[in-house]
């Protein structure tokens, strides 16, 4: 009897054991429009901080998984997207699951958003790309307003906004500050192009003396070696956008999403993406400055931009724009 007893133990203490391995052993699928790279860090710090985490990776673009997770809104495939623009994230808040991080509090105000659905986790700086080289005689632009200039016409890249988040972001913000008046100024001076590798891939390769672009693509270039290309924040304001990541409502692995979305927002994980990746974090309590040679973001003017109110005015925007470039060419 006292066999038995010990026997039922035995396989009571194995079930539970198996019980808590199998609690433990959690897969998260991860849905992401970043860059193999940057991915593969994020995962790597996930697994460094809960080693029993298995990570499945789907990318692709954020339109187009967003519109996968859409799809399968009834039965979903994903447990968790990042990153995407929160503008663009902004427009589908049925999708996603409210959830608020005990690494939260340390991410800067201007990254949270309505209902906690989602959150920022890097920040994009527009800056202006300028190679020396290619100035031939212009002096080097300061402000949004020297590449209106008529000297700058065809000397100025930039991607189709209706083709790039960022894009989208730099064209509204001009808009903004300047009016329609400068965004037609910009728009007789842009060589414009369909994506947004093509901007500072073809400055770095001395196409274009200056693009508009973001820091952190540019800054790849500076730290590579390229001395001719500097950065340039434009003194009558720089433009802000920002990548967020959110559970996927109904996920079915609810708690591994958690834990990575955790570690996303983590201090020691934003600061290996800012090293690694040049992500700029959107937590408060990270010296860029130190880690890096670029600016932190206090020191930097910043035109301020609603990113929600801009999504909801992107068709208006695209065809203002439009409508500039087909003046342009008259």
């Amino acid at each position: 009897m006292k066999f038995v007893q010990q026997g039922f133990q035995w396989l009571g203490a194995l079930t539970l054991g198996l019980a808590a391995l199998a609690a433990q052993a959690q897969t998260v699928v991860l849905y992401s429009s970043n860059n193999p790279e940057a991915i593969g860090n994020a995962v790597a710090a996930a697994k460094k901080k809960h080693p029993a985490l298995a990570v499945k990776q789907v990318t692709g673009g954020t339109g187009t998984l967003m519109k996968r997770i859409q799809a399968e809104a009834a039965n979903p495939g994903g447990d968790l997207f990042w990153s995407g623009g929160v503008g663009t994230l902004a427009a589908f808040p049925d999708l996603m699951e409210p959830y608020v991080s005990p690494e939260a509090k340390a991410i800067a105000p201007q990254f949270h958003f309505p209902g906690d659905r989602y959150i920022g986790v890097n920040v994009h700086v527009m800056v202006l790309m300028v190679n020396d080289k290619q100035l031939k005689g212009l002096a080097s632009p300061k402000t949004w307003s020297d590449l209106m200039k008529p000297e700058w016409k065809g000397k100025v890249v930039i991607t189709d906004p209706s083709k790039s988040g960022t894009a989208f972001i730099q064209i509204y913000g001009l808009l903004k500050q300047f009016g329609r008046e400068g965004l037609e100024k910009i728009a007789a001076n842009a060589v414009v192009v369909q994506s947004s590798g093509q901007v500072y891939k073809g400055v770095a390769a001395g196409e274009y003396p200056v693009g508009i672009t973001i820091e952190s693509s540019a800054y790849e270039f500076v730290v590579g070696g390229q001395k001719e290309i500097k950065l340039v924040y434009p003194s009558e304001g720089t433009y802000l956008g920002a990548e967020g990541m959110f559970i996927v409502k109904g996920a079915k692995n609810a708690a591994a999403a958690r834990q990575f979305y955790d570690v996303l927002l983590s201090k020691a994980a934003q600061e290996m993406l800012l090293v690694e990746n040049y992500r700029r974090p959107t937590r408060s309590d990270i010296a860029v400055s130190k880690l890096t040679s670029m600016p932190d973001l206090a020191s930097l003017k910043v035109f301020p931009l609603n990113l929600q109110v801009a999504t909801e005015e992107y068709e208006q925007l695209i065809a203002l724009w439009n409508l500039a470039l087909a003046k342009a060419k008259r």
